[in-house]
C-alpha cells in the first residue's frame, strides 16, 4: 500500500533526540494542550519532502493519514492537502475545504493550525463568500463558519478561526479579523491570546490606523499577552503607554 510506503519513507528521518525535544516543546505531557501526541523527530523540511513525493494521494488515503497518532504523519497529510488545494479546480477546492472541516479534531496543535488554516479555510471562504457549509450538523453561509469555530469549546477550532483570517489580511480585508478577535477577547487560553495578538499585529503592518482603532476600544480589557503580541512592533514609548493604560490617541 502507498500509505505504508509513505510511512516507511518518513521513518527514515526519525530522530529520537529531536522527538524528545518536540514532545516537550509541543506540550504533550499529562494535562498539557498536546497531551498524548507522539513524534518521531522528523523536521518540517523532512515532512515537506515526503509530502512532495506523495502529492497525489486521494482524500480517502489522506483520511487515514490525518487520523494518525504520529504528529509528523498528520503534518504530511496537511502539507499534501495544501498543495492539492493550491492546484485544484473549484470542485476539488470545495472537497478539500469540507474535508478539513470534518477533520478539525486531528488538526490539534498550533503548528498544524498555523501551517494550514489560512491556506485552506481562509482562502476558500475568501473566494466563496456566499458558499453553503455544513459544520457539525449546522448549515452555515459563507464565512459565518469562522464565527462558529471561534465560539467552539475546542481550542484548536478557535485557533483555526482566527488564523484563517490571515488570508483576508493578506488581501487588505481586515473586518473579519477584527470580528473574530472581538469574539475571542475574553478567551481563557494563552494560545488564543497569542494568535489574536499576532493577527492584530499583521493588520497593523498593513493598516496601522485600523489596528489602533481596534486597540483603542479594547486594549484595557484584552488579555495582557494578546496586547503584548499586538503592539510588538510599536515604538517603546507607545508600547509602554498601552501597557500602562495611558493611550491618548
Amino acid at each position: 500500500m502507498i500509505l505504508n510506503q509513505l510511512k516507511k519513507d518518513l521513518r527514515k528521518f526519525e530522530d529520537k533526540k529531536k522527538a524528545k525535544i518536540y514532545q516537550r516543546f509541543f506540550k504533550t505531557g499529562p494535562g498539557e494542550y498536546g497531551e498524548g501526541d507522539r513524534f518521531i523527530g522528523a523536521s518540517v523540511p523532512n515532512c515537506r519532502t515526503i509530502a512532495k513525493k506523495y502529492a497525489v494521494l486521494s482524500l480517502r488515503e489522506l483520511q487515514k493519514l490525518i487520523k494518525s497518532n504520529l504528529h509528523e504523519e498528520r503534518l504530511v497529510a496537511l502539507l499534501i492537502l495544501i498543495g492539492q488545494f493550491k492546484k485544484g479546480n473549484k470542485k476539488e477546492r470545495e472537497n478539500i475545504f469540507n474535508f478539513y472541516l470534518k477533520n478539525t479534531k486531528y488538526i490539534n496543535n498550533w503548528d498544524l493550525v498555523d501551517l494550514s488554516a489560512h491556506k485552506i479555510v481562509g482562502e476558500y471562504l475568501y473566494e466563496n463568500p456566499h458558499c453553503a457549509t455544513t459544520f457539525q450538523g449546522a448549515s452555515l453561509k459563507g464565512n459565518a463558519i469562522l464565527n462558529r469555530l471561534a465560539k467552539s469549546e475546542d481550542l484548536w477550532e478557535r485557533r483555526i478561526a482566527i488564523i484563517s483570517t490571515a488570508s483576508y489580511i493578506a488581501k487588505g480585508k481586515y473586518e473579519k479579523t477584527l470580528e473574530i478577535s472581538k469574539i475571542l477577547l475574553k478567551d481563557k487560553h494563552d494560545l488564543i491570546h497569542k494568535a489574536v495578538g499576532w493577527m492584530l499585529r499583521e493588520v497593523g503592518k498593513r493598516s496601522l490606523e485600523t489596528e489602533k482603532a481596534f486597540l483603542k476600544k479594547n486594549y484595557n480589557t484584552m488579555p495582557r499577552t494578546m496586547l503584548r503580541y499586538a503592539i510588538e512592533k510599536f515604538d517603546e514609548e507607545k508600547r509602554k503607554a498601552y501597557l500602562m493604560g495611558n493611550v491618548s490617541d
